[in-house]
């Protein structure tokens, strides 16, 4: 279907976006094309479920800081601080059910990020393995999951340990020279067995995280040919010992960049990974629809394992809170994504970062500041709305291995998709019906008209910066007319 789009001058535009938050890190280039969905008011959907599915969808992702980290991402103190270990038990059993489980009674998010050699980063005496820096650090992690119904850890480095570096630290460096790469890849199994044996299972597995940089904190810097090299050694050693584990690279550009070019280069690399990883970190969710992040990824799945809001690109803001559901939506819908990874669950109170990065904050014992973050007892959590209330309806009404569907929509006079209006539509394993809709304009109402193929009704959840699933009035189809207010997200679910 093709909708027709008011006429909509060019300062207007510019207004409106500035009204939206173009300090909420906007793209610095405006396409008129996607901006002036924001002087459209309505539109026409139909959801094809009389075609065939898009792809299954796994589930959703979160990070986990079970260890310090400095306030600003600068340097990884000596201090013991982490979740679960700084909650107390009632508090790690509420983070459980209402977070990771977004308050479903079975399981909410699939995937656990464990950053190996920063937020898992004891040491063995030869500095070549890794073990838990204090006491029951994996044991705690391991509850944590199996209390939420977590499948396992996406295990990934942000460092190996520093026996095999040459400058032996886990910050900054890179791989010695001349090392044994079947002795390293022997050492990161051992890695993920002493995980194992403490009960955690392992989903995903990377060899480095953000291979190009090196930081204040945890980071290897590797060359394409290093890499290549390193992947080729230790991944079949990884699959070995765990036959189902999803080998993704290069946990920043995906197959775009040189290190991703030397993989696609290599058949013998190709067989090895199962998933391209990116790190599109704050962007505009309308880079998914215009973006090509599957030209060259030889028939791979192309996902996001890392999303969040930097410092740098200014104070968070309402607008930010659709923009995150869009990206969630819009890699699934035109990337044709599995899994959408947020960073972390909790972070700090102490941290200057925690706002931009979290789903929620945590004040760990050492902070007893409370002109900051008041509500929150030492020992306990809170969440972060404007993140939390962007991913919780997915958590809680796209359970595991939901299957998308097609939906026709309008598009702009140039072909163009409407940016600040999205839908996405799939089917739960039980066979009922959802679909989600947003409103990322900061001033005007959209009214959807969808079709939904069935006479059934729909109850509907609102979510916005400061609104986590308020009950609207049920509709009953197979046509919904559906007006969403400016900078919301709404889930529509079939009735029993």
């Amino acid at each position: 279907m093709t909708g027709t789009p008011q006429p909509v001058g060019r300062r207007s535009v510019l207004r409106g976006l500035l009204a939206a938050g173009a300090a909420a890190s906007l793209p610095q280039i405006v396409s008129l094309a996607s901006a002036s969905a924001a002087g459209i008011s309505t539109g026409s959907y139909a959801i094809r479920f009389d075609q065939a599915a898009k792809q299954t969808i796994a589930g959703l992702g979160f990070e986990i800081q079970s260890d310090s980290i400095g306030s600003g991402n600068q340097g990884m103190p000596d201090l013991v601080s982490g979740v679960p270990y700084d909650l107390t038990p009632a508090e790690r059993t509420r983070f459980q059910q209402q977070m990771l489980k977004a308050g479903r009674s079975d399981r909410g998010f699939r995937y656990c990020r464990l950053a190996m050699g920063l937020y898992h980063r004891g040491l063995t005496p030869d500095r070549k393995r890794f073990v838990d820096r204090y006491e029951n650090q994996t044991a705690l992690l391991a509850d944590m999951v199996r209390g939420a119904g977590v499948e396992g850890l996406a295990v990934e480095y942000w460092s190996p340990a520093p026996g095999w570096k040459a400058n032996n630290s886990l910050i900054k460096g890179s791989l010695a020279s001349g090392i044994d790469l079947a002795a390293f890849g022997d050492a990161l199994v051992d890695d993920l067995r002493y995980l194992s044996d403490r009960g955690l299972r392992i989903s995903y597995w990377g060899l480095q995280n953000e291979p190009r940089f090196q930081t204040n904190y945890a980071s290897c810097a590797y060359t394409p040919a290093q890499y290549l090299a390193a992947l080729k050694a230790v991944a079949p050693k990884i699959r070995a010992a765990h036959p189902g584990v999803r080998i993704h690279a290069e946990s920043l550009d995906g197959w775009k960049n040189d290190i991703g070019k030397a993989l696609t280069a290599s058949p013998e690399a190709m067989a090895l990974i199962d998933g391209w990883s990116f790190h599109r970190i704050g962007k505009d969710s309308t880079e998914q629809i215009t973006g090509d992040f599957t030209s060259g990824a030889g028939g791979k799945p192309v996902f996001n394992n890392e999303f969040e809001y930097l410092q740098s690109q200014g104070p968070m803001t309402d607008w930010r809170t659709v923009n995150t559901a869009q990206s969630i939506m819009n890699w699934m819908t035109f990337q044709n994504s599995p899994t959408w990874w947020w960073l972390h669950a909790l972070k700090p109170t102490t941290n200057a970062e925690s706002e931009g990065y979290s789903l929620g904050f945590w004040r760990p014992p050492h902070d007893t500041d409370f002109s900051h973050h008041a509500q929150i007892q030492v020992g306990h959590w809170d969440f972060n709305p404007r993140n939390w209330n962007a991913v919780s309806g997915f958590v809680k009404y796209m359970p595991w291995d939901s299957v998308r569907y097609h939906v026709d929509e309008p598009r702009h006079t140039d072909g163009a998709y409407y940016s600040e209006h999205r839908i996405m539509a799939w089917r739960t394993t039980a066979g009922k019906p959802v679909f989600a809709l947003t409103n990322r304009s900061a001033t005007e109402p959209f009214t959807y008209t969808v079709d939904t193929q069935t006479a059934a009704g729909f109850q509907g959840h609102r979510y916005g910066p400061a609104t986590n699933d308020r009950t609207l009035a049920a509709k009953t189809g197979p046509t919904l007319e559906i007006t969403v207010p400016p900078l919301s997200i709404e889930f529509w679910v079939r009735t029993p």
